[in-house]
């Protein structure tokens, strides 16, 4: 995946701890880092969250995070 474009950025509570997470058109991760960083703020700029990652095509990424915490999930859509 070296190289893949990062398409999706996901702002999640992992238990009680805001994490970013990077994904790529498949929904594959590409990685995960502190949601306070300043890169969130770079790569938010200008974009508009979808409340919610608790949709179907989800499930098999955000495996590890409960029902509660995909609900209150921002999810970017990044511009590639």
């Amino acid at each position: 995946m070296h190289g893949t474009p990062a398409r999706y950025l996901i702002l999640i509570d992992a238990s009680g701890a805001m994490t970013a997470r990077l994904f790529d058109a498949e929904r594959r991760p590409l990685g995960d880092f502190d949601a306070s960083s300043e890169e969130v703020a770079v790569m938010t700029q200008g974009l508009r969250a979808a409340a919610g990652a608790d949709a179907p095509d989800w499930d098999k990424a955000l495996a590890g995070h409960n029902a509660s915490e995909r609900r209150g999930a921002e999810v970017f859509t990044l511009d590639i």
